[in-house]
Order: structure tokens, then C-alpha cells, then sequence
């Protein structure tokens, strides 16, 4: 369709479906191909992978996006944001819960978890740090990028209401950076053991 000369073309927003990083699939995938084939080294590859990838965007977003979403004016802060959720809306949770659950078979399979082993209180350090990025990722930040998400698509969305819950989330993602420095700390832990 082409616009009169003199009035402004208007595009119809990208549905919710066809801005989600779909490739994302591939990490529980292959952590289910591990898992069947008893792959160790793939289990150990996917949960890495994901791992790294999942704490990297985390820590990107804390320290790095957080700071400069700040400093926007409400309209540009809102560009970014509508570029920016739905895109997060499958990759954090998949990627958690595969970084997790590879972990845990990983822990099982090298039985880090029978009494005496050294490392086993490592595991329930680990285990606590991702039972806390869950519970705030998928118990606060998952349905507030949603809710963000709904905002943005009304008629005329509430910049002050996408604003706190943006606020919300950049302060919890900063804390989720903090506990994905230890988490890390504790995978280096494991690499030297």
C-alpha cells in the first residue's frame, strides 16, 4: 500500500511471536540429547554455554544498560525497551533453566553430591545462588517484562507505570549481576577441583 504525498505511512508493530530468539531452543535441546545419550561432554557444553550467555546479558543489563537507561528521556527509554523485552521474553528463561538443569545432572553424574565428597557444599552454595536468580528472573522480572510489554502495545501506554516497572527491573537486574559474580566464582571453584 503507498501513503497519499503528504501523510505519514504507519507500520503495523512485529507480532510478540516473531520477536522472541527462537535460536534459543537449541541449549534445551541439546542438554536433552546429552541427557539421552548420556553425553557427558555436551552436558558439560550446554550447561557452559548457556551459562555464560545467560550471566553475560545479565551482566551486560546491570551494569552496563542499566546505568544508560537512566539517563534517557521517557520516549527513547521506551524505544529501547520495546526493542529490547521482547527479546528477553524467551531467552532468560531458557536459558536459565537449561544452565541449571545441565548443572544439576552434571553435579549428579559426577556424584558432587554424596556425603563426604568436598565438593558437594559448593553444589548447595550453587544451588542456593540459582534458586535466588530464579526466583527474582522468573517471580519478578519475567512478569514485569511482560506487563512492560502489554503497556507499550495500548493505544497510549502509561510511561510513568513502564517507567517504575523498568526501574524495577534495571534495580533487579543489578542485584542479579552481583549473584551471577558468585555463581561464577563458585563455577571457578569447580573448573580448579
Amino acid at each position: 500500500m503507498t501513503a497519499e504525498p503528504g501523510t505519514m505511512r504507519v507500520s503495523a508493530a512485529p507480532s510478540l511471536v516473531s520477536q522472541l530468539t527462537w535460536w534459543v531452543l537449541v541449549f534445551p535441546v541439546a542438554m536433552i540429547v546429552a541427557l539421552a545419550a548420556h553425553n557427558m561432554f555436551l552436558l558439560n557444553y550446554t550447561h557452559v554455554l548457556s551459562g555464560v550467555l545467560w550471566t553475560g546479558a545479565d551482566l551486560f543489563l546491570g551494569f552496563i544498560l542499566g546505568p544508560v537507561m537512566r539517563r534517557l528521556d521517557p520516549l527513547q527509554r521506551k524505544a529501547v525497551i520495546s526493542y529490547l523485552v521482547p527479546r528477553t521474553l524467551l531467552y532468560f528463561p531458557i536459558l536459565a533453566l537449561t544452565a541449571g538443569t545441565a548443572g544439576w545432572f552434571l553435579s549428579v553424574w559426577q556424584n558432587l553430591l554424596v556425603p563426604g565428597n568436598p565438593l558437594r557444599p559448593w553444589v548447595f552454595v550453587a544451588l542456593a545462588i540459582i534458586f535466588i536468580l530464579t526466583v527474582q528472573g522468573m517471580g519478578i522480572l519475567l512478569p514485569n517484562n511482560l506487563r512492560i510489554y502489554r503497556e507499550l502495545h495500548r493505544p497510549e501506554p502509561n510511561i510513568e507505570r513502564i517507567s517504575r516497572l523498568n526501574r524495577t527491573n534495571l534495580a533487579l537486574s543489578g542485584i542479579q549481576g552481583v549473584f551471577q559474580v558468585l555463581i561464577i566464582l563458585v563455577m571457578a571453584h569447580f573448573a580448579v577441583h
